[in-house]
């Protein structure tokens, strides 16, 4: 649970995954970019996906790196997870204030972002105390951040066209 031995399929199918879906989101976004813009509250929807498959990607990429101790691990992921939870935090609250801003929209947003994100900062923290899950913690975040970022890419792409 604090180790990476035996994970390392894991967090290889994890870094190609996160690699593909951040592409897709790259497509949505060029293919529907002039829409997007014109929606103010869209950039920053595509910059949370974007964090959020970044913060997988990164979190699965550190799992891979060999002979690495475990608070080293620990506090490397603590780090992404900050920062994965933190960013889309201040450009949430800047869409909550924009004009015409939907409260229930910006809500949702916030909540799915923060069960994807949570999960890599506990895990981080778990790894570091040496207790509470550890690397476990990782596959619900990846599993969530995943999901967020195929519904962004989806409303970026498709509902985006309605």
């Amino acid at each position: 649970m604090y180790t990476t031995a035996g994970w390392e399929n894991f967090f290889v199918a994890e870094v190609g995954a996160a690699a593909a879906l951040t592409g897709l989101l790259f497509v949505a976004v060029s293919i529907n970019l002039a829409k997007i813009l014109s929606f103010p509250h869209l950039p920053g929807r595509a910059g949370e996906s974007l964090i959020m498959l970044m913060g997988v990607l990164m979190v699965s990429a550190l799992g891979l790196v060999p002979g690495q101790s475990r608070v080293a691990l620990g506090a490397e992921i603590v780090g992404v997870g900050l920062l994965v939870w933190l960013f889309p935090i201040r450009i949430q609250r800047r869409a909550a204030r924009l004009p015409g801003a939907r409260t229930p929209w910006v809500t949702t947003r916030a909540f799915i972002h923060q069960v994807g994100s949570l999960p890599l900062l506990v895990a981080g923290i778990s790894i570091l105390a040496g207790s509470g899950g550890g690397l476990y913690w990782i596959v619900p975040g990846t599993l969530l951040a995943f999901a967020s970022g195929i519904l962004n890419s989806w409303v970026l792409l498709v509902e985006i066209q309605r």
